[in-house]
């Protein structure tokens, strides 16, 4: 049992590295099954989106030291399912609650895309820079 975790564990860590190969073969894979090239890219985000957390939260755990990343975004998106539930609520008179999940998740894969690119920069700066002094 302990071998499947492990394997699990390992192929799961190779994709969440590179958030682009779970997307290009979601994408593919819905854009051949449905030939509808938009609900492609929005079930390929809504995929992404876990790999993109997970890895932005082990990248804000590297740089800060901490333990923190994970809960942060989640304290993050939860702040954003306030704000957008705040907004339905006074605009509709009710809150639908799978239209808010569905913008916190969506928005939360711009977000993070855009922390993983940034994070990930930084990390190969610091990288290269401990090479170079070495």
């Amino acid at each position: 049992m302990s071998t499947i975790y492990d394997a699990l564990k390992h192929v799961y860590a190779s994709v969440a590295i590179v958030p682009i190969i779970p997307f290009l073969i979601v994408f593919f894979f819905m854009r051949a099954r449905t030939g509808d090239r938009k609900m492609a890219i929005r079930k390929a985000m809504d995929v992404t989106t876990v790999f993109l957390i997970t890895t932005v939260a082990v990248l804000i755990n590297n740089r800060f030291g901490g333990s923190f990343g994970l809960y942060l975004i989640l304290l993050i998106m939860l702040i954003l399912a306030g704000l957008i539930g705040n907004a339905q609520n006074r605009a509709r008179g009710k809150v639908d609650a799978a239209k808010l999940f569905r913008a916190v998740w969506r928005l939360s894969f711009f977000g993070m895309a855009v922390l993983y690119v940034l994070l990930m920069f930084v990390e190969v700066i610091v990288i290269f820079g401990k090479a170079a002094n070495s």
